[in-house]
């Protein structure tokens, strides 16, 4: 009787053993239903955890050394090329859209092929008692980056991903100014307006202010200047593209 009941206990575990068995897969996969049905139960991240946004760079382009520039190709000054021409800077004052200095000093410079034909503009329009006046050379393309940033507009602010005729020292921002006063003529808009008034092409523009606009892109074009739609102050000089970008700084030119 005791070899009997000492049978029936070891079967008694071996069926308890198995069924435990069977039942443990059921109840992982149980687990693993509950925490689907219930993600806010799994573990989150906490903020301070999870990584800091980081906002998007800038692309540099290929920005050549100054040193590495061939002598015909370097930025000269309009000044001793021609000093009649006036010069009224913007950005090496704080008069400017910005409201604050970008330039070390109030410099006019261009590649000298550019600055030779402005020279040239000059003295054609001294022959109807006229002069220029200009607000901008060549800029810094790091000046063009910080400008981006406040304007991101490539209507009036060249996108530095790819600089602009500004930063190659092919591109000059002008008016014309009456040689007895000394005053500039009546144009459309202030310089560096950048609203749809200041284009070229704008309808409703003063006529007086539209013949001065008219006036100046005609002996800018006649000497090799492109004029820029959005802006009647800019003009390009024909053949910028042979022009590298450039980042020194005015008061590091010779």
């Amino acid at each position: 009787m005791f070899r009997t009941f000492t049978l029936s206990v070891i079967a008694f575990v071996v069926v308890i053993g198995l069924n435990l068995t069977a039942c443990q897969p059921w109840n992982v996969q149980a687990q693993a239903d509950d925490a689907k049905s219930n993600p806010m139960e799994q573990t989150q991240p906490l903020p301070s955890q999870l990584p800091t946004p980081q906002p998007p760079s800038t692309p540099v382009p290929q920005i050549q050394t100054y040193s590495q520039v061939p002598d015909w190709a370097r930025l000269v000054d309009i000044q001793p090329i021609n000093p009649n021409i006036q010069l009224d800077i913007r950005y090496g004052t704080v008069d400017n859209f910005l409201k604050k200095k970008l330039y070390p000093v109030s410099r006019c410079l261009l590649r000298r092929e550019v600055a030779e034909k402005l020279s040239l503009v000059q003295q054609d329009v001294e022959k109807i008692g006229l002069g220029l006046k200009v607000f901008d050379c060549y800029r810094p393309w790091s000046v063009t980056k910080q400008m981006w940033e406040i304007l991101p507009d490539p209507r009036y602010v060249a996108n530095p991903e790819r600089g602009s005729r500004h930063n190659r020292g092919a591109a000059v921002d002008l008016t014309l100014v009456d040689l007895k006063t000394g005053k500039e003529l009546p144009m459309p808009t202030d310089f560096d307006d950048f609203t749809e008034e200041a284009a070229r092409d704008y309808p409703d523009h003063d006529p007086e202010a539209r013949r001065n606009s008219n006036l100046l892109g005609y002996h800018m074009e006649r000497r090799g200047f492109e004029p820029l739609v959005t802006e009647w102050w800019h003009f390009d000089s024909v053949g910028w593209q042979k022009f590298s970008l450039l980042d020194v700084q005015m008061d590091k030119v010779p």
